[in-house]
C-alpha cells in the first residue's frame, strides 16, 4: 500500500511529506531500501502490544519508542496540480501518471486562504479551501473520464453481447490505477447505475460514476494545513460543517520539531501533543522563540501538529488496517534469532491467518498447515479473521520438518 500527497501547489505538500519522512529514529534496515526520488519512508504509529504483555521488545522491521510501535510505510509526493491538469497544464500529465501508484490519498489545502487558484501566495485572504478540494477532485475525476472515453464505446458494445463481463474489460483499461473489478461494481451500484448497460449512460452519469469510482479507489483524508495562521480558524469551522473527513495540522511545526529532535535539541516523539528541551543553555533566543511559537501557537490550540494522526487515520481508517505481531516462538514471543515481538505487520480488516503467512513469505503461505493465537494458545484455521494487535504463529511444513 502506497500513500500519496494531493494537492495544489503552494499549500505546503513538499513540508508535508519532508515533515513525514524526517523521524529521529536509527533505521539500520527497514522494507523499502530503494527509494525513488520522489518517495520516502513514514511511519504508522500505534500503541505497541509490549506494554500489555509487560515484556520488552527488540524490534525488526520496526521500531518501538516508549510502547509505541511505528511501522515504515511506503509515501509518495506527487506534482502539485492546477486547473486544466486532465489536460495536460502545468505538471498534469506527472500528477496522474504518479498518482496511478497510490491506494490512498492525502489532500493538502492551505487553511489559511493564502494561496489563489495557482498556488500564488495572496497578503488577503481570497480563497475558500472548499474550493481547492473540489477542484483536484474535478481534475482527477475529468482524467478518469478521459481514460475511459477512449475505450467507452468499444467496451459498451461487447458489454451487450458479453454479459458480467463489463467490470472486467472497465478494470483492464484501468489497469496499473490500482482499480479493481469490485470497485467498478460498487461504483456503478453506489449511485444506481446499471454496470451491464453502458450504452444508456449519459454524459453526466459517466462523470458521476468517476467520481464514485475516485471515491472508492482513491479514498481520501483532507489535511487542513497552516493552522498556525490566524487565519485559519474560520475555514477550520466552516470545514467542520461540511462532514468532510479532514485534520488540521501545521507541517512546518512538525518539520522543525522534528529536525530539532534529530540534533538531541529536544525529545519528541510524533504525535505527542508536548516536546521537552533537553539542554535550554545550548540553544539560542532564536531557536528558544521558534519552539516557544510552536508550542503556543499550534500545541497548545490544537493538540498536536496533527502530521501523524493524518497518516494514521490514512493507513487505519480509510484503508481499513489492522497490526499483527508474527513470532516463530509463541511461549517467548520471539523469532529464531530471540528477537522479542520482531515485526509488525499492517494487514487491511477481514485478512485471514493464511493470508497473514503469504505477507511473510510465499512459501508459508504455499505450505499453510495452521496458526496459533499467542494470546489465547487456540489453533487457528486458514480462514481465522485477523484482530488487531493478534500476536500469532504460523504453523507450515517446512517449519513442521
Amino acid at each position: 500500500m502506497i500513500l500519496g500527497i494531493i494537492g495544489k501547489p503552494n499549500v505546503g505538500k513538499s513540508t508535508f511529506f519532508n515533515a513525514a519522512t524526517l523521524l529521529n529514529v536509527p533505521m539500520a534496515s527497514y522494507p523499502f531500501t530503494t527509494i525513488e526520488p520522489n518517495f520516502g519512508v513514514t511511519y504508522v504509529s500505534t500503541d505497541c502490544v509490549c506494554r500489555t504483555l509487560n515484556v520488552e521488545d527488540t524490534p525488526v522491521n520496526s521500531r518501538c519508542i516508549n510502547g509505541k510501535r511505528l511501522i515504515p510505510i511506503k509515501i509518495v509526493d506527487i506534482a502539485g496540480l492546477v486547473r486544466g491538469a486532465a489536460d495536460g497544464r502545468g505538471l498534469g500529465n506527472k500528477f496522474l501518471d504518479d498518482i496511478r501508484q497510490a491506494n490512498v490519498l492525502i489532500h493538502i489545502i492551505d487553511a489559511s486562504g493564502l494561496t489563489d487558484d495557482e498556488g500564488v501566495t495572496t497578503e488577503k485572504v481570497n480563497n475558500n479551501p472548499i474550493n481547492d478540494i473540489n477542484f483536484v477532485e474535478k481534475e482527477f475525476d475529468l482524467w478518469l473520464k478521459q481514460l475511459l472515453l477512449k475505450d467507452w464505446q468499444r467496451i459498451a458494445n461487447k458489454s451487450e453481447t458479453n454479459s458480467g463481463k463489463t467490470a472486467e474489460m472497465i478494470a483492464e483499461r484501468l489497469s496499473g490505477l490500482s482499480i479493481t473489478e469490485k470497485h467498478i461494481r460498487n461504483a456503478a451500484e453506489k449511485i444506481n447505475l446499471i454496470i451491464e448497460k453502458l450504452t444508456s449512460w449519459s454524459d453526466d452519469e459517466i462523470m458521476n460514476f468517476c467520481s464514485s469510482l475516485r471515491e472508492l479507489s482513491k479514498p481520501s483524508i483532507i489535511a487542513a494545513n497552516k493552522i498556525d495562521n490566524p487565519n485559519a480558524k474560520e475555514n477550520i469551522d466552516y470545514l467542520k460543517s461540511t462532514g468532510r473527513l479532514f485534520v488540521p495540522c501545521a507541517a512546518e511545526a512538525e518539520l522543525l520539531l522534528k529536525k530539532a529532535a534529530e540534533i538531541k535539541m529536544i525529545e519528541y516523539l510524533p504525535g505527542e501533543p508536548t516536546f521537552n528541551i533537553l539542554n535550554s543553555n545550548n540553544l539560542t533566543n532564536a531557536q528558544i522563540s521558534a519552539l516557544e511559537m510552536v508550542k503556543k501557537n499550534v500545541l497548545d490550540i490544537w493538540g498536536s501538529t496533527g502530521i501523524q494522526t493524518i497518516i494514521n487515520s490514512a493507513y487505519l481508517d480509510l484503508l481499513n488496517g489492522i497490526i499483527v505481531y508474527p513470532v516463530e516462538d509463541e511461549n517467548k514471543l520471539t523469532d529464531k534469532k530471540g528477537n522479542i515481538l520482531p515485526d509488525a505487520y499492517i494487514m487491511q480488516k477481514g485478512s485471514t491467518a493464511k493470508n497473514l503467512a503469504f505477507t511473510i513469505h510465499s512459501d508459508l503461505g504455499e505450505t499453510f498447515v495452521h496458526a496459533i493465537n499467542v494470546k489465547t494458545g487456540l489453533r487457528l484455521g486458514a480462514d481465522y479473521i485477523l484482530k488487531d494487535s493478534d500476536i500469532i504463529k504460523i504453523v507450515s511444513k517446512s517449519s513442521r520438518g
